[in-house]
């Protein structure tokens, strides 16, 4: 048996944040002004999407819907978009979003064995989140700064020559 107790208030307040997430993104779509023209509303879709996903954290089915009818587009068209771009996630990630770059000059420095080692280390594979929400574990084709290689980004801050000895301290660095 398991406590409920707090299960009421933590849903309303659960409710009240996602109600007040939806209302940013109905306030940001509506300050952009966009015409009844379907294709001035294609061209505004990828910034509302940042923007959502910025708000979310991701994009679940519940958001592209909103979107869609704001935008009285397809569900389709959405997806589309989000299924192309890299970026754009439907599924929730982690606090912390760990990507290890894989471009060439990350590769042939050894990003292979530092991507290996954020896996044993999180215990989670490429692509996915850990079990307790906190990491998401991913890479990238290039970050732009190969004299650095092999990098790891980690949110915003860039690590540079990274090597496997160096996961415990960047994993460390992410503090809530």
């Amino acid at each position: 048996m398991s406590c409920k107790c707090h299960s009421k208030s933590s849903d309303k307040k659960s409710q009240k944040m996602q109600s007040e997430k939806y209302a940013e993104l109905e306030a940001y779509i509506d300050k952009l002004q966009i015409s009844k023209d379907p294709s001035r509303k294609r061209g505004f879709l990828i910034q509302i999407l940042h923007r959502a996903q910025h708000i979310f954290g991701y994009l679940p089915e519940e958001v592209q819907q909103f979107i869609c009818t704001k935008l009285a587009i397809s569900r389709a068209e959405v997806y589309g978009v989000i299924s192309f771009y890299s970026y754009f996630t439907d599924k929730p990630i982690g606090r912390f979003k760990i990507n290890v770059c894989m471009g060439t000059a990350c590769f042939v420095k050894g990003a292979g064995k530092v991507l290996d080692e954020f896996k044993r280390v999180l215990d989670v594979e490429e692509g996915h989140t850990t079990k307790d929400g906190k990491y998401f574990l991913g890479s990238l084709r290039c970050v732009g700064a190969c004299s650095l290689a092999p990098v790891v980004r980690v949110n915003d801050k860039i690590y540079g020559n990274v090597t496997a000895d160096m996961i415990n301290d960047i994993i460390k660095d992410c503090v809530e």
